[in-house]
C-alpha cells in the first residue's frame, strides 16, 4: 500500500498547529509580513488547509488572537445611525460583547497581553491592523487625525475592559452596562468626533 502524501488530515491537532504557527509568525513578522504561505510552511501544512479551516488571513488572525469579536462588527454597529451618537453605540456594543460569552476569551487575551513582549507585539498588531486600519475609513474619519482619534477611543475601551473584567475594580466591575454607556460614551464620542 502506497503511503499517502500531501496535507495533513483535518483534525484538532492540525488546527492548533496552524494557530500556533500563526501566532509566532504574526508576532515575528507583523500582520502585513505574515503570509498564508509562510504560516503554512511554519505549520507544516498546505496553504489550502489554512483556507479550509479559517477562510481568510484576517479570520486566521482573529482566531490566533482568540478575539472575542471581530472589530469590524463593533465598528459597523457604531457607525450605523446618527454620527453624534457613535460613542454611545460603540460603548454599548463593546460592553454587550464583554458581558456575553465572548468576555471570557477577552479576559484571557488581556491577561496574556501584559505577560510577555511576544504577546504584546501580537496585541499591538491586532490594534493596528484590525482596529485602527479598519475603523478610520468605516467611521468616515479624516485620514490625518483618524488614527489618533481611534487609538484614543481604543485606549479608553481597553482601560475599561482591564479595570472592569480583569482587575475587577469596584464599583466599576458591577456597575450596570447602561451606567457605563452613559459615563464613557461621551468620552469616546469626543475622541472620535470632538475637538482634540
Amino acid at each position: 500500500m502506497a503511503r499517502r502524501t500531501g496535507r495533513r488530515p483535518g483534525n484538532q491537532d492540525t488546527r492548533e498547529s496552524i494557530l500556533d504557527a500563526a501566532r509566532r509568525t504574526f508576532a515575528e513578522k507583523g500582520y502585513d509580513g505574515a503570509s498564508i504561505r509562510l504560516i503554512a510552511t511554519a505549520a507544516g501544512v498546505d496553504p489550502a488547509l489554512i483556507h479550509h479551516y479559517f477562510g481568510t488571513k484576517e479570520k486566521l488572525f482573529l482566531a490566533a488572537m482568540e478575539s472575542p469579536m471581530d472589530p469590524v462588527d463593533v465598528i459597523d454597529a457604531a457607525a450605523e445611525g446618527d454620527p453624534a451618537e457613535i460613542g454611545i453605540r460603540f460603548v454599548r456594543v463593546f460592553l454587550s460583547i464583554w458581558d456575553g460569552p465572548g468576555g471570557t476569551a477577552g479576559v484571557a487575551l488581556l491577561r496574556s497581553v501584559v505577560g510577555t513582549e511576544w504577546t504584546t507585539r501580537l496585541f499591538r498588531e491586532f490594534i493596528l491592523t484590525q482596529v485602527l486600519r479598519r475603523a478610520v475609513p468605516r467611521l468616515g474619519l479624516d485620514e490625518a487625525e483618524g488614527p489618533l482619534r481611534v487609538s484614543l477611543a481604543a485606549s479608553q475601551m481597553v482601560g475599561l475592559a482591564l479595570a472592569r473584567y480583569v482587575i475587577k475594580v469596584e464599583p466599576l466591575a458591577s456597575a450596570p452596562a447602561e451606567t457605563l454607556v452613559a459615563a464613557v460614551g461621551p468620552n469616546v464620542q469626543r475622541y472620535l468626533t470632538g475637538a482634540l
